[in-house]
C-alpha cells in the first residue's frame, strides 16, 4: 500500500513547476511558544534537563546492552532500537529549540525546515512501530513461551526492526518532497518550537490539498493501524493473565504490562492530541498546542530507560555492578 501512494505522489511532486518560479523566503523564523515568549527563558531550564536526562538514560541502556552478552535478546534489542530512535528524535528538536529560548535564534534555513521535519516524523513514525514490535514480542512471550526463541530470533527481530524503518522512510519522504516544492508567497513565521508538517503547510498559499490527505494517509497507516495491533495485543496478554492459577504472578505480570501501557500512552495521548488540535482544535490555546507538541518529543526519551530499563532486572542488575565497580 505504501509503495502505491509513495509513486504517484512522487510523480506528483516531479511534475509541480520548478520551485525557483516561486519567491521562496531563504530562511524560516520559529517563534517557539506563542503567546509564552516572555516565559521562554525560564520554560528552557526544565526542557533541558529532560533533555539532558533522556540523553544519560538511552546511551546507559545502550551501553549495558552492548556490553551484556545475556541481554543480546529479542526484547533487549528492541529496546536498543527504541533507544537509538528516542535518540535521533529527542536530539533533531532540542538544541534547536533551547537555542530559541535562551539565545532569540529563531532563524532556519529553507532546506534545513523540510530535513529537520523528515526526522522528526520518520523516528516519531518508528517509534510507534517498536512499541507496536515490542507489545507483539510481549504477547509471544507469554502467550506462547515456549515457542518464544523461535518465532522472535534475533534475525527476526533485525528483519522486523528494518521493516519498520523502511516503511517509515517511505511513507515520510513525500512531505519533505512536497514541501520542498509549495510556493510560501514571503510568509516565513512558523507558530511553533520546530518544523512540524502542519504549522508549515499552513504558510502555503497554494493548493494543499495533496499535503493534507496524505498526512491523514500516513496518520492513519502509522498510529491507526500500530495502535489497533497493540490494542489487541494486550487485550490477549490480559486474557492469558488472568487464566494465571497463582496470584502473585497475575500482579507481576500486570504490574509489568501497567508499566508498559503507561509509555505507550506518554507517546500516543499527546500525539493524538496535537494531531486533532491542528485540525479540529481550533478553541484550544496555541500555548497548550505547542507545549503539548514539545512534550511529545520529550516524554517518550525519558520514560522509555526508566520503564524499560530501571524495571527490567537483567539491566537494573548489570547497572548496579558498574556503579559498584566504579565506586559510585
Amino acid at each position: 500500500t505504501a509503495l502505491i501512494t509513495f509513486f504517484p505522489l512522487l510523480r506528483h511532486v516531479m511534475s509541480c513547476p520548478n520551485t525557483s518560479t516561486f519567491s521562496h523566503p531563504a530562511v524560516f523564523l520559529l517563534v517557539g511558544i506563542p503567546g509564552l515568549q516572555e516565559a521562554q527563558f525560564w520554560i528552557a531550564f526544565p526542557f533541558c534537563i529532560m533533555y539532558v536526562i533522556a540523553v544519560l538514560g538511552n546511551v546507559i541502556v545502550l551501553c549495558v546492552i552492548k556490553t551484556e552478552q545475556s541481554l543480546h535478546e529479542p526484547m533487549y534489542l528492541f529496546l536498543a532500537m527504541l533507544a537509538v530512535t528516542d535518540l535521533v528524535l529527542s536530539t533533531s528538536t532540542l538544541p534547536k529549540m533551547l537555542s530559541i529560548f535562551w539565545l532569540g535564534s529563531r532563524e532556519i534555513r529553507f532546506h534545513a525546515c523540510p530535513t529537520q521535519m523528515f526526522f522528526i516524523h520518520t523516528f516519531s513514525s518508528v517509534e510507534s512501530g517498536l512499541l507496536m514490535a515490542m507489545a507483539l514480542d510481549r504477547y509471544v512471550a507469554i502467550c506462547c513461551p515456549l515457542r518464544h526463541s523461535s518465532i522472535l530470533s534475533v534475525p527476526a527481530i533485525v528483519t522486523m526492526g528494518s521493516l519498520v524503518l523502511a516503511r517509515r522512510v517511505l511513507l515520510v519522504s513525500p512531505f519533505s518532497l512536497l514541501v520542498r516544492r509549495l510556493p510560501f508567497c514571503q510568509r516565513c513565521l512558523i507558530s511553533h518550537s520546530y518544523c512540524e508538517h502542519m504549522a508549515v503547510v499552513k504558510l502555503v498559499c497554494g493548493d494543499v490539498t495533496v499535503s493534507i490527505i496524505y498526512g491523514l494517509f500516513v496518520a492513519f497507516m502509522v498510529v491507526g493501524i500500530d495502535l489497533f495491533i497493540i490494542s489487541v495485543s494486550y487485550a490477549m496478554i490480559l486474557q492469558a493473565i488472568l487464566r494465571l492459577p497463582y496470584m502473585d504472578t497475575r500482579l507481576k505480570a500486570f504490574s509489568t504490562c501497567a508499566s508498559h501501557l503507561c509509555v505507550i500512552l506518554a507517546f500516543y495521548i499527546p500525539g493524538l492530541f496535537t494531531f486533532l488540535t491542528h485540525r479540529f482544535g481550533h478553541n484550544v490555546p496555541h500555548h497548550v498546542h505547542i507545549l503539548v507538541a514539545n512534550l511529545y518529543l520529550l516524554l517518550p526519551p525519558i520514560l522509555n530507560p526508566i520503564v524499560y530499563g530501571v524495571q527490567t532486572k537483567q539491566i537494573r542488575e548489570r547497572m548496579l555492578r558498574i556503579f559498584q565497580q566504579k565506586g559510585i
